[in-house]
Order: structure tokens, then sequence, then C-alpha cells
């Protein structure tokens, strides 16, 4: 079945409409025709099951046949991936919406290469934004993360946000095993964190400054393996293994 993306405020009606890309790649690239069925996503927790009643050349009207409700997310976990050269970071950002973020913040840091103006920042945003929007269309996930805008981490450390877990990618000698983390947290607290963020470095990783700035705000050395990793490798294999920890808690909860 067809999957396509429409915003939460789209999909309050029991009839609803896909216009745009949405509809052009309905109609123009899938060739879905009047009675076929398809998925509607929300991105924040709803997957709609319709049934396409009315075709033009530019829209698409659908009765909703039934709604399901995802449970929330158990811990939402942000991404502060650090923009490495080219289009690495579209990839990055498919793998992580299929791995359950709910939040992927583009860190301008010393060593990334690109540097752009405010209109720069708005404009990558949109267009990552998008890239997140085709990854849940992809693995069906009702959830949609939020890209923002690239930010320095200083700017980022100053919006003295709250994560119960926050952890650093790195290779500095005092990181350790994301379990260790895993299990202080279960005997302080004796339940999962119910939020987390990963911190992961460009190409070269955080210079020695940032790693002080960033372990003095509270987030905890992770390491990432005995192999040095590549910016998109070390972003993939962090959350993985923080949902194999949190899926392995909550089994064992």
């Amino acid at each position: 079945m067809h999957r396509f993306y429409l915003p939460p405020e789209l999909c309050r009606a029991d009839v609803l409409g896909l216009a745009g890309r949405e509809a052009h790649h309905a109609g123009q690239v899938l060739r879905v025709r009047t009675g076929e069925r398809v998925t509607v996503l929300d991105g924040a927790g709803t997957e709609l099951r319709c049934e396409v009643t009315h075709q033009k050349r530019d829209t698409l009207e659908l009765r909703v046949l039934e709604r399901i409700i995802a449970a929330p997310l158990p811990c939402t976990i942000t991404l502060l991936q650090a923009v490495p050269k080219g289009k690495i970071i579209e990839s990055i950002i498919q793998k992580a919406t299929e791995l359950g973020v709910a939040r992927i913040v583009p860190i301008l840091s010393e060593r990334v290469v690109m540097q752009l103006d405010h209109d720069g920042t708005e404009s990558k945003a949109e267009k990552w934004q998008q890239i997140a929007i085709e990854a849940i269309k992809q693995c069906g996930s009702p959830w949609l993360p939020k890209v923002e805008a690239p930010i320095t981490p200083e700017k980022v450390l100053a919006r003295h946000e709250s994560f119960e877990l926050p952890l650093i990618g790195c290779l500095e000698a005092d990181s350790r095993h994301p379990r260790e983390w895993f299990q202080k947290f279960l005997h302080e607290h004796k339940r999962l964190p119910k939020s987390a963020c990963i911190w992961i470095g460009p190409e070269g990783d955080f210079s020695s400054a940032e790693y002080r700035l960033i372990k003095a705000a509270g987030a905890l050395p992770l390491t990432l393996g005995r192999l040095v990793l590549r910016v998109e490798t070390a972003a993939t294999y962090a959350l993985s293994v923080v949902n194999y920890e949190l899926d392995a808690g909550a089994a064992c909860g």
C-alpha cells in the first residue's frame, strides 16, 4: 500500500486532500487511481488508511477508512549531528528517521566546512525536513522527526535544554560502553530514560575545546568501538545501540 504524508492539521476530517508534491507523486509517478487504498501518515503518531474517491491531475481526494494511533515514543531521542561534507547528511537524516529519532539538530562545529547565513540555514532545514518526510513514507513510521536549521554547539548549549541521558560519541580515554550508562541510569532511577540526546562530531571529530564544553554541560562520553568510524557510520551505530539498550531494558522491565 502506497504511503503519503499530510501534516496533522490537514488530517482531522474524514475526507482528505492530497495536493502539490504528494498529489504529483501519487498520480504521475505511482499512477494511483480511484478506488485504490493508500496510507496517509501525519507524522504525529497517526496512520490513516484511506480510499481514493476522486482524482484530478493535481489533486487527490481520500476518504478515511481507519485511523491507527501509535503509542507515544517511550524515549524521545535527539541527534545532534555535526554536518559532514557533501550530501552525507542526507543519508544520516534518512537513517536517523528509520531509527526513530524525534529531532535532528545539524551542528556547525569548528571542523565543519559548510558556512551558511540565516537564509541558507533555513533553506537547508526545509530541504532536510523533506528528506525526513520521504524517509517515514518509505519505512512506515508514524512519527516525523523535526529537522532544525544548522546551529553552532555554543548556541545549542545556550538553550539549556534538559535530557535525562545526554551522550556524546568520542574517542577519548574516559568514554564508556553505552550499556554502562544505561545500567547506571536504571540503577539510579529504576526506569529507562524518557529523553536522550547523542552528539556526533564531523570528520576529525569535535575539537578538544568543543568536547570539553559539551561534556561540561552534562554529556556522557560514549565509545563507538575500537575503530575510527566514518561520520555516517558513527551516527547509525550510536542510534542503533541506543535503540537496542532501550528495547532490551523495556523487555527486562
